[in-house]
Formats: structure tokens, sequence, C-alpha cells
């Protein structure tokens, strides 16, 4: 791809290779080849081998001020680019500035992803036998990924938050309730056995976490944890108040604090979100999206206030009206826009029907607006999970070629330099593989210089 550029547009930027090519174009081979890959005397022409797709948008900066990245483009790559060009990066538009740090945080998250998995993979030499039980233990009970044995323990511990959810939801049902000494229904027996079973081996599993943890604060204050903490804490709480509560308070202040603490279980359910990956990217998409989950609490607040103020005006002038109080019509809001409507309130006169029609239509509108943005959030977020997935796994295995690669370069050169032949060939071999090397241009170049001397 051939450009033909002015010399007073080049030397806008003096800096630039552009520019200290058209002033030191009259003189000799050697400094003009140090800035260019070839050079054509005759037709005063400079090779570049360079991404032509880039330079289109390095010139721009002549014309312009400023420069535009295309879409497709490597943003590191384009970098890259403008440093060969020795164009400073602040002349990058903003639009392509957000879209290089944006590449940059995930090449920043991949190299962490590799060096865990590295650190995973080699362990510290100098760790002593506690160190190196500890960070077994850890890789065993936080990453199933690592091994088949924590790959089970992670299924095995799937399992246990299942049963014991289902256990407690089935207690609940009176026909598998027994009752007591004193006739108030209980869990069956059995049921309360599985749930003593659950607990153990959650009880089990948080301590050997806390325990091979590198980080016991960040472990204890971590969200998870403490879901995972509040799951096994009401059980043991419950056995305190049962056995030793009765000495301190009435029996049934006892009861109502057992019935209190047993409503915590639900907690467990939670720990379902360790175990999968789309409920974590579930969980992220929502803290990106709180300015969103804001617009829509805020217009969901001003209708429900201003459609329920409406609606108990309105339906005063009716003698069997059920909108006692405008609070009261909080609630006929609150069902008829979000689409639910339980027939438990509603209006009865013309204007109050009226009213309740044009609150539907504005709850399905307000409700939808902010949804795309918040699917949007969660689409990015798991995309780029993935990616980031696949680049580490890419760079591990790239890796590994290349330090095989290396290791058979070193074999091949012991067994060519026990032979005592191959130098020429293993120097052309060397040279081949490097990355600027271009044969028919180096021969070309070499022919010049030849001419020129």
């Amino acid at each position: 791809m051939r450009h033909v550029l002015h010399g007073n547009v080049l030397n806008r930027y003096p800096e630039t290779r552009l520019a200290e090519l058209v002033n030191c174009a009259s003189q000799n081979f050697d400094v003009i080849s140090s800035l260019c890959d070839d050079y054509d005397p005759g037709k005063g022409e400079f090779y570049f081998d360079r991404d032509p797709d880039a330079f289109k948008c390095i010139i721009e900066v002549y014309y312009f001020g400023e420069i535009h990245m295309k879409r497709g483009i490597c943003p590191i790559c384009f970098i890259k680019e403008m440093e060969f060009w020795k164009i400073d990066t602040s002349f990058l538009d903003e639009c392509c500035k957000s879209n290089l740090n944006e590449k940059e945080e995930e090449l920043a998250e991949i190299a962490d992803k590799v060096k865990l998995i590295l650190d995973d993979m080699e362990g510290d030499p100098a760790a002593d036998r506690w160190e190196r039980c500890q960070k077994f233990l850890w890789k065993l009970m936080e990453k199933p990924e690592s091994s088949l044995p924590a790959r089970a323990i992670a299924i095995v511990s799937f399992l246990f938050i299942l049963i014991s959810s289902v256990v407690m939801c089935v207690g609940t049902i009176p026909d598998l309730q027994v009752e007591d000494a004193e006739g108030n229904p209980v869990e069956h027996p059995t049921l309360d056995a599985i749930e003593t079973a659950c607990i153990g081996w959650f009880t089990v599993e948080y301590l050997l976490r806390l325990i091979s943890s590198p980080n016991k604060v960040h472990f204890a204050l971590s969200f998870m944890n403490i879901i995972d903490f509040l799951a096994i804490m009401p059980f043991y709480v419950v056995l305190i108040l049962t056995y030793l509560g009765t000495a301190v308070m009435e029996l049934a202040n006892v009861q109502q604090a057992v019935q209190a603490l047993r409503i915590m279980r639900i907690a467990r359910i939670f720990k379902l979100a360790r175990h999968s990956s789309g409920l974590q990217t579930l969980t992220y998409a929502l803290k990106r999206s709180f300015k969103e989950l804001g617009l829509l609490l805020m217009y969901m607040g001003v209708g429900i206030f201003v459609f329920s103020a409406l609606g108990y005006t309105m339906e005063q002038s009716h003698p069997e009206t059920l909108f006692k109080s405008i609070p009261q019509s909080f609630w006929w809001a609150i069902i008829t826009m979000t689409t639910v409507g339980y027939g438990d309130i509603y209006p009865k006169t013309t204007l109050g029907r009226c009213n309740a029609a044009i609150s539907f239509l504005c709850g399905v509108i307000a409700i939808a607006l902010p949804i795309h943005p918040i699917i949007n959030n969660f689409v990015i977020y798991y995309n780029k999970q993935k990616v980031l997935e696949t680049a580490a796994k890419h760079e591990l295995e790239l890796m590994e070629l290349q330090s095989n690669e290396g290791a058979a370069r070193k074999a091949s050169r012991k067994s060519r330099k026990s032979s005592g032949g191959g130098g020429v060939w293993d120097n052309t071999m060397r040279t081949s593989r490097s990355d600027t090397y271009i044969p028919l241009l180096a021969d070309l170049h070499r022919t010049r210089q030849q001419s020129c001397k």
C-alpha cells in the first residue's frame, strides 16, 4: 500500500518518525535505514513493514491533530504502532482511551489469573510442611478445578446444600410433623437427624476453609463467608437456647427465639452462589446496575404516591369504597403498577378505573425502561469472564509450548555440539525465528549497501 505525504504536513510534528525521515533525507543510507525497513533512493520512497490499517489511523494526527482507532484493531497493538511511529498516546481521542483502558484491565486480569494458576501448579519451594499442607487444603476446599478430589468435595457440598434446603421446606408440612411432650408440633426426628448431619458438614467445611485461608481477616469479612457463618450459626444458638435458655428465661420466650432463628436457615440457599458462576455473574451485574435499580425505585415510588393519592380522591364519592386512606392505597398502587393485581382492593368508580388503567400502563413502562441496561451488564460481564478464562488457558498453553520448544532447542544444540557440526545451520535457524527477520528485504538491503559503498 502506497501513501504520498508532503514534508510540510509531516513537519507539524517534528518528533515523529516520518518527520525525522523527511529531515534526514539528505544524509547517508545508514541513518535512513535505522528509521525505516527499506529505502529506494531513485524514487525517494520509504518502505515500512507495518500494519496498513493502523497506519491509516496514524496519519490522521498530521491532518486533524488526533487519532481514532478503527474497529477490529487491537488497542494494545495499536499503542505499539504509535510507539514505533513516535507519536504520543495523548493524541488518542477520549473514546479510544477508554477502550484502551478496558483492554489494559482485561490484560491485568488475565495476568492475575495466570499468576494464580502458576502459583497453584508450581508452589513455593521455600515453604515448610505446614504451609504446603495449608495450601493443599485451601486448593482442596476452594478451587474445584485444581484436582479431582477438590471437584468431588465441591459436588458433595452442593448436594448437602440442596438436601438441607429441601429438609427445611419439607419439615414445615403438618403431616410430617410430630408432637412433643407439651403437644406442640415439631420436626420429624428423621428430618432433624438429616439437618444435624448437614450442619455438621457445613461446620467442618467452614472451619477447614478458615484454617487454610491465607488471610483470616479477609476470609471472615467476605460476603459469601458471612453467609456461610449465618447458615450454621442458628443451629448452635438453638441448641444453646433449648438446653440452657430455660434456666434464664421463660419457655415461651425460648420457643419464640428458636422460631425466629430457624427462619435464618434460609440463608444457606445463598451458599449455592459459591458453586454457580451464573449466580456470581448475576450478583456482579446487580452491583454494576445500582444506578438503574435506583431509577426504577424512583419511578415506582413517584408513581405509587401519585396514583394512590388520585385513587383515594376519586373513590371517596363511592359509598362502598375500599380506599380508606392514602397509605392503604399504596398497596393497591404497588400491585397495579407491577401488574400483579390480587383483587383485594379495586376501584369502583369510572374515574378510579381510568386512573387504574393509566397506572397500569405507567408501571409497565417504568419497569421496562431500566431493564435493558441491567441485562446488558449481565451479558457483558458473563462474556468477559468467558474470554478471560479462555485467554488465561491459551496463555498457559503458549507458555508450556515455548518451554517445550526451549528444552528441545537446548537438547538439539547440545547434540550438534557433541557431533561438532551444524554451527552455520543453527545460526540460520535462530535468525529465521526472529519476528523482524525478512529475508528478501535483508538481501536487497545488503546489495544496496554494497552498491553505495
